[in-house]
Formats: structure tokens, sequence, C-alpha cells
């Protein structure tokens, strides 16, 4: 089995397309047509890590964070970052990371945080924007079924907890071809008028060329006509955190209490508290201050995030429970979920969990 193999599993669990712009996601280091010996699981990629990786055999190193985040003019070994890439070139393992495609995935690091946490009726936060486009086409009607069940097949048609879905419209249709058509109906060089179906789906914009790709296979036509469109909607199957409800309210202190053991923090920094039951919580696995306004929009009793600033509490403005409960606590299971995942996808192959614990940050 080829390293770009499991790359294709790991893009079906957690596409590229969804990763922020400003992310490094994907094949970092390596070779994706080297055979793949075996495969280490982290959060972040050290040297340690890649150390660790080499004495279990594994070529293909997985991790959440991307080691490699800004250009490198320079691969000397001076910091953490060069010492990783350089033991990874020197000794063929390859690196790939998930980070913000995971992040951005409905089943991603945020669920995985609502799941810790057993909060139900979960949705996405901060639903991503500007990622869904529209596909208008026309066919004959008895070609429509077939054309609609490719497009359907390719990934068109998902809107939040449906699938299959598109509108049709009959219409009429006309058309002249000149001395070097080959018309499926009618003749060339003759005005020719029929009935026609307009079909019309909506899909995630990462999917366009296999979606038309099918519609070119299966329709008809000898000339295709259709039209896409890019939509201003939210899509609220793809985005940065998520919002749920506990099961039972509890106290601001329990649910501190109980974040904490979850959550496996070894402290919780917060804003002061309001003296009213938490039912409603969102959460943003990693640095996420700039959701806060979010959270409070949606109703949020409290806000679970990390790396919050010392001003940052003060926007809580006595609307919501702000809590820092570190930035590896509130991504801690996410390796656990891409190895379950991985072994669930390929269950004949070598996956390894990372041993090495890489939060940098220490408590007292």
């Amino acid at each position: 089995m080829k390293i770009k193999d499991i790359i294709d599993v790991l893009e079906e669990m957690a596409p590229l397309a969804y990763a922020e712009d400003f992310d490094n996601v994907g094949l970092l280091v390596g070779d994706q047509n080297e055979e793949c010996q075996g495969v280490l699981v982290c959060h972040d990629a050290l040297e340690s890590v890649i150390e660790e990786a080499i004495t279990k055999n594994c070529n293909l190193v997985v991790c959440f964070h991307p080691i490699l985040f800004s250009g490198l003019k320079k691969i000397t070994g001076k910091n953490y970052v060069e010492r990783s890439v350089l033991k990874a070139i020197k000794n063929d393992i390859a690196i790939y990371a998930v980070h913000t495609a995971l992040d951005n995935h409905k089943e991603g690091v945020n669920k995985i945080f609502c799941d810790a946490l057993g909060l139900i009726n979960t949705k996405i936060l901060i639903p991503k924007t500007n990622f869904i486009r529209k596909l208008i086409t026309y066919t004959t009607p008895e070609n429509a079924d077939q054309v609609r069940n490719v497009l359907f097949e390719a990934g068109a048609g998902t809107i939040g907890n449906y699938d299959n879905c598109s509108f049709n419209s009959e219409g009429t249709f006309t058309f002249k071809g000149n001395e070097n058509s080959n018309p499926v109906v009618g003749e060339k060089g003759k005005l020719h008028t029929g009935a026609e179906i307009k079909i019309e789906v909506i899909f995630e914009k990462h999917l366009e060329n296999k979606i038309l790709k099918a519609l070119f296979s299966n329709h008809i036509y000898e000339e295709v006509a259709y039209e896409i469109y890019d939509l201003q909607n939210s899509y609220q199957n793809i985005g940065l955190g998520m919002i749920g409800e506990l099961p039972t309210a509890l106290t601001e202190r329990d649910f501190m209490q109980f974040v904490k053991d979850k959550m496996q923090a070894n402290g919780i920094r917060h804003s002061e508290f309001l003296n009213k039951e938490i039912k409603k919580v969102a959460v943003l696995g990693g640095s996420g201050s700039y959701a806060i306004k979010n959270a409070i929009q949606a109703g949020a009793d409290a806000f679970l995030t990390a790396d919050l600033k010392y001003h940052q509490f003060y926007e809580a403005e006595n609307k919501i429970l702000l809590a820092d409960i570190g930035h590896f606590e509130s991504e801690r299971y996410t390796k656990n979920y891409i190895v379950d995942y991985l072994i669930k996808k390929m269950p004949n192959f070598a996956f390894i969990l990372s041993e090495e614990n890489t939060n940098p940050v220490k408590y007292l």
C-alpha cells in the first residue's frame, strides 16, 4: 500500500477544501508514491514523535497541527520546526496534517469535543459561507432521471440532513444545428422544438470537477447546456465551533468541575460566575476568542475554548460564562478519533496512536 492510499482515506475524513485559507494542511513532507510501512498518529509532529515513528517502523506521521505552518527559507536544525522536518527527511518519513480541515467538519474536532461532554442537539456554531455552488442543467424527460442520479452520486444535492435534493421544472427548448452538428434529436439545419427538464442542484465547491464529469458522461446532448453560480448561503454542514445542550442543567461551579474532569484539564481560566445554570454550551477547539460574539448570539450559557487573553474575558459582558480550558486539552481526543477512523476504513493496516504528550504547557 502506498502513502497516497492512506491520504485518500484521510481526505475522505477531512477534505482539504474544508480547511481555512490561512492554514497549511495535507502532505507537508515526503513522497506520496512511497510504500507505506506504518502510520503513527499524533497531535504535533515534534522531533520526539519522529523518533517514535522511526522506532515503531512508521514512515507516515499523521498530525493534527501542521509542523510547517509558514515558509522555511532554511532547514538547518536551529529550531524545533527545522529539527523535526530535517529528521523526517533524513529518515524518509512523510508528514501529513489535517488541522482546520478536521476543525470544520461536522464530525470533526468540535463534535469530538461535544461528544466528550455528552452534549446533545449539536450544530455548527459558525457555518462556512461562500462554499456552496448551484448547478443548473437541461435535458430531455427521458434522460432526466439518469442525469439526476449521477449528480447525486457525485455529491450534489445535499442540504443539511437531506440528500438527493433537486428542483425540476418543465419547459420548451429550441435549437438549430449547423452543418457540423450531430443532434440527438431533430435534424441539422432545421429549427427543432421539444420538451425539456430543467434540473437544479447545489454542491460543495470542491466537488465541481467530479460533478461536471458525471454530467458530461451521462448527458445525451452533443452540447451540454449548464450554468454554475456561487451562493452566499451559509452551509450548515461545515464550519467552526459547535453548540449543543447538556442533558441536565448544572450550576456554574459544577459545570466547571465537570468540564475539568471530562477534558482532563489541569486548570481552567474563566470569566465571572453569573449565578445561573448552564444548559446550552458552545465549544471551539483551539484558539477561539474570535467566536465569543457568535456564542453569545447563539444564546449559549457558556463558551469553552482556549488561548483567551486578559481583555477578552471582559467580552463576556455578563451574558455568558467564558472558559479557557487549554489549547491541547480542547483538542485532546482528536488523534484518537483519527486512529479509530483509519482502523475502521482499513482494518488490516498498522495504525499506531502516538504515546508522546506534545502539550507544551505545563502546570505547577
